[in-house]
């Protein structure tokens, strides 16, 4: 059996209890090892064999899974964050599904909550923002015509942009031309959740001189949007004292 498991956004006690028993389970583990903490593989048993996807095609990778699968193994494939965001999980899949291997996927915390928690924000507040649009920059994988960057810009919700970091100054750019304003809030978040995690609070205009202050290229995940700065943001009615729902009666106030 393989089981895809997504690893968190790098704090080793962010990784899910699912995907942490996993990998207390598994006779194979296979880790994206440019991306995922090694400080999980603490989890592995001691006689787990372990093998760094960076330095594997997917032709290999699945070699080593047909393998333990041969034999009766428990293989867990360890991606960053969790495996349906940019996690290349699908095409592994598909090679398993040709050859009849069974599979189940184990979520986990993507970088942008974890950028989040670490910033304490709240992406969507009433009145500025209801919408979290996650994305990159095209680079070597190409981005459909219909998903660039100023088409999303134009919204003007929060955006969380992965995989970027080293396209920053063309990234503010094409924000200021799909419609933010060069003022709008921003964050660059370097390694979120991570022991070594750097975060900066700029705006869009100042983004890339921030990355070039702190020589962040990579690993890093851009944060964009008025709800950053929650300045300005309407009360959520929920918990209005004059609202009703299933669990609350509105509140009763004497006339004055």
């Amino acid at each position: 059996m393989v089981y895809f498991v997504g690893a968190g956004t790098g704090a080793v006690d962010l990784i899910t209890v699912r995907g942490m028993r996993l990998l207390e389970q598994a006779d194979v583990i296979i880790y994206a090892g440019s991306l995922v903490n090694p400080e999980l593989l603490s989890y592995a048993k001691k006689d787990c064999e372990i093998h760094n996807s960076a330095k594997l095609t997917l032709d290999e990778v699945i070699q080593l899974i047909s393998a333990a699968e041969s034999k009766g193994k428990i293989t867990v494939r360890l991606h960053t964050g969790d495996p349906s965001i940019y996690g290349t999980v699908r095409e592994q899949m598909d090679e398993l599904d040709v050859l009849g291997i069974s599979y189940e996927s184990c979520p986990g915390v993507s970088a942008c909550f974890g950028a989040a928690a670490s910033l304490n924000l709240e992406y969507t507040l009433p009145g500025i923002s209801q919408s979290l649009i996650i994305t990159r920059m095209e680079g070597r994988t190409k981005a459909p015509d219909r998903e660039r960057i100023e088409g999303f810009a134009a919204h003007r919700a929060s955006m969380a942009i992965y995989l970027s970091a080293g396209m920053i100054q063309e990234l503010s750019r094409r924000l200021i031309e799909g419609g933010y304003a060069g003022s709008t809030p921003a964050a660059l978040v370097y390694k979120a959740t991570w022991a070594e995690e750097e975060a900066y609070l700029c705006t869009i205009e100042t983004l890339y001189d921030v990355s070039v202050e702190h020589g962040i290229t990579k690993t890093a995940l851009i944060l964009v949007g008025d709800a950053i700065a929650h300045q300005h943001y309407s009360k959520s009615r929920l918990y209005a004292p004059d609202f009703s729902t299933e669990y609350r009666k509105q509140k009763e106030f004497p006339e004055s």
